[in-house]
C-alpha cells in the first residue's frame, strides 16, 4: 500500500528518528564514489506552483544523488495551468512516474493529488503545512545535540505552515514548544486539536504573547518571514502586527546559553531576524536548509523504495 507525506501527523515518533537517522546517513556519505543509488531507474514528478529555490534544487539533487531521475513541472508548463484538474494530472503521473512531489497554496490539492494518485505523493509545501521543513529542522537539531523527545523549542512570529508543523511535532516527539505571536495570527485552531487528540495528548505547545516569555531557556530559536507568498497585500498591517517579535541579541539572550537559532529562508534580514543572529556563532540557518537535501534524501528512499 502506497504511504503519501502530507504532513508531520502522517509519520509516528518511530517513522520522525527513523528519517532523521538515514538522512544523517545520507549526509555521511555525501561525495563518496561508491554510495549506494537505491532509485536507479526511478522518476520523482515534481509540481511548483509556488516559487522555490531550496526545495526545487534539494528534490532534484536528491534524487539524482539516489540514482533517479526529477522531472520539473510549472504551471506554466503543462496542462495545469491550462485548467486540468488535479486529479486528472495525478492519475495520469500515476502511470509514468514513482512518486510525485507538489508545491502548491491550498493544502486540499495536495490531499486532493494524492488521493489520485497510486504512487506516493510528498507536500513539498502547502499554505498549511511544511513537513520536509520540519524533518530538516529536527535533524539539526538533533546533530547539533539537542534531543528531539526533550528539547524546548520557541517559535517567534507568523503561526504558519511552517508554525502549523512544529505543533504537529511537538506532539508526535512529545517536545515542549512555546508559539510567540499576536492576537489572530496563531497556529491553525483545527491543526492544534487535531495533534492534540491524534497523538493522545502527548506534548506540550502553548500560544504566548511575550517573545522573551517563549524564549526563556529555550535550546532552538526558531522563527520565518511575517509575509508569506500570496500574503504581499498585507505587508503594511503585517509589519505592525509583528513589531517587537524580531530574533535579536537580546531575545537570543533569553535563551538556553547552547542555544541554536533557525529559519527556514528566505530571510527578510532586519524584519524577523537580525544580521547578528543569522550570522552569528549560535546561527545553524545554512546547516538546516543544506539538511533538507539529506533528509528529503531520505524521505524519497522511504516511500518510493518500500
Amino acid at each position: 500500500m502506497k504511504k503519501d507525506l502530507l504532513r508531520i501527523l502522517d509519520l509516528t515518533d518511530r517513522d520522525i528518528l527513523a528519517l532523521l537517522s538515514s538522512g544523517a546517513a545520507w549526509k555521511r556519505r555525501a561525495g563518496r564514489k561508491n554510495a549506494p543509488r537505491p532509485l536507479a531507474g526511478k522518476t520523482l514528478g515534481m509540481i511548483f506552483q509556488k516559487a522555490s529555490t531550496r526545495t526545487r534544487v534539494s528534490f532534484e539533487v536528491g534524487m539524482t544523488r539516489l540514482g533517479g531521475h526529477a522531472v520539473f513541472m510549472s504551471p506554466e508548463d503543462t496542462q495545469i495551468g491550462r485548467g486540468e484538474p488535479i486529479r486528472d494530472t495525478g492519475r495520469v503521473l500515476s502511470r509514468y512516474a514513482d512518486a510525485v512531489m507538489i508545491r502548491t497554496f491550498a493544502h486540499s490539492v495536495a490531499e486532493e493529488l494524492a488521493a489520485s494518485s497510486t504512487v506516493p505523493v510528498i507536500n513539498g509545501l502547502t499554505d498549511d503545512h511544511h513537513p520536509c521543513q520540519i524533518l530538516a529542522d529536527l535533524m539539526t537539531a538533533a546533530e547539533r545535540g539537542k534531543n528531539p523527545r526533550k528539547m524546548r523549542v520557541a517559535f517567534i512570529g507568523d503561526g504558519n505552515n511552517v508554525a502549523n508543523s512544529w505543533v504537529e511535532a511537538a506532539h508526535v516527539l512529545g517536545f515542549p514548544l512555546r508559539v510567540a505571536c499576536p492576537k489572530g495570527y496563531e497556529p491553525a485552531a483545527a491543526v492544534r486539536m487535531e495533534a492534540h487528540r491524534l497523538t493522545g495528548c502527548r506534548g506540550d505547545v502553548r500560544i504566548v504573547r511575550d517573545p522573551a516569555e517563549a524564549a526563556r531557556d529555550a535550546d532552538v530559536l526558531y522563527t520565518d518571514v511575517w509575509t508569506s507568498m500570496g500574503q504581499e497585500t498585507e505587508r503594511r498591517r503585517r509589519l505592525a502586527a509583528f513589531k517587537g517579535y524580531r530574533i535579536d541579541a537580546d531575545l537570543l539572550a533569553a535563551a538556553a546559553g547552547d542555544a541554536i537559532v533557525m529559519h527556514c529562508l528566505p530571510a527578510h534580514r532586519g524584519e524577523e531576524i537580525t544580521d547578528e543572529v543569522i550570522e552569528g556563532p549560535h546561527s545553524a540557518v545554512f546547516d538546516e536548509a543544506e539538511n533538507r537535501l539529506h533528509v528529503q534524501m531520505a524521505i524519497l528512499e522511504k516511500l518510493v523504495r518500500h
